[in-house]
């Protein structure tokens, strides 16, 4: 097994065996012709020579294998996938000699970046206490929904201000959600709560 590695803030790039992997890479252009294919254009860091940095370019190949997932594990359109977000990506060590290099993408996780932030004010549809799940919007209608995805991470907070639980949440019941400011392209779109508050 082959193990190298070279690290900045730019990225880590690593290889085991035929796959290689870069953890914290930049997006740089995002082409997808379908749901399911297209590329992404990444940005990472090499260390060469007398400890000098380079940054180098590489593409990304997108198909229908590609697993493209958020942190969370949940899966994650590459046609939300957006320039200046930071993704960990495994892929084929088979790279073209083009410039930039081309790669057939096996895995790309898509990193949160925490410091942006949404917040969406609704009233709840539908509490799944089961799957960690609160749907707010129109209850007529799933386009005009929204599914929260609730993690151990995320904080509820009743109208005082006090901790409580998602199955203490109601139908109808407005409430102040901050979020990730991504969506996935599905029906409803869903995203991660941070915090939800009862109002």
């Amino acid at each position: 097994m082959n193990n190298t590695s070279a690290a900045d803030s730019r990225g880590t790039i690593s290889q085991h065996g035929n796959v290689m992997r870069i953890d914290n890479a930049l997006v740089e252009e995002v082409y997808t012709n379908s749901r399911t294919s297209g590329y992404i254009l990444i940005s990472y860091a090499v260390r060469g020579k007398n400890d000098m940095i380079r940054i180098e370019l590489l593409r990304l190949n997108v198909g229908r294998d590609t697993v493209i997932i958020n942190q969370f594990g949940e899966h994650f359109c590459p046609c939300s996938v957006r320039k200046g977000m930071r993704i960990n990506a495994e892929f084929s060590s088979a790279m073209t000699r083009s410039i930039p290099p081309q790669a057939n993408a096996f895995r790309i996780i898509v990193r949160q970046r925490e410091e942006r932030v949404s917040v969406t004010t609704d009233r709840v549809v539908r509490v799944d206490v089961k799957n960690g799940f609160l749907y707010t919007g129109n209850p007529n209608s799933l386009s005009r929904q929204i599914r929260f995805v609730i993690t151990n991470t995320t904080v509820i907070l009743d109208q005082k201000e006090r901790l409580i639980n998602l199955c203490e949440i109601r139908p109808r019941q407005l409430v102040r959600v901050e979020h990730a400011n991504f969506q996935t392209a599905s029906i409803p779109p869903q995203t991660t709560a941070f915090r939800v508050q009862l109002l």
